[in-house]
């Protein structure tokens, strides 16, 4: 009577957005959450770097799926303003990279596994 729920779904190439926009929101709600209760420079990495990853994923990442944004292949032709095209290449690699960069810093400092050891752990060894 109902039609099975893998037949409602929408095609791949409609549903890739609209999974990364919530990907995104879902990344910088739950660093949000989890960050209140830290303090020092760990939380602001952590947060910092989760809000990059949410612009890269749920703004940047669904305008290249969409072709509002023209992707960057060296070689290839540019069907538009290449200096626009390359601004935002130049954007969506920064947003990315920069964003697990401070996340994954963020967290290696609330670890403490970047920390110097005290002078009690280093004789204790």
């Amino acid at each position: 009577m109902f039609p099975p729920v893998l037949a409602s779904l929408p095609p791949p190439d409609v549903s890739r957005p609209l999974f990364m926009i919530v990907m995104g929101a879902a990344l910088a709600l739950i660093a949000w959450r989890m960050v209140r209760r830290f303090k020092g420079w760990a939380a602001g990495l952590i947060l910092g770097g989760a809000l990059l990853l949410a612009f890269g994923y749920a703004v940047l990442m669904p305008l290249y799926d969409s072709g509002v944004i023209e992707t960057f292949r060296p070689g290839d032709p540019c069907h538009g303003d290449s200096s626009a095209v390359m601004a935002w290449h130049v954007v969506k690699l920064f947003a990315m990279n920069a964003g697990w960069l401070m996340f994954g810093l963020g967290f290696a400092l609330h670890a403490r596994l970047l920390a110097a050891p005290t002078e009690s752990e280093s004789l204790a060894a």
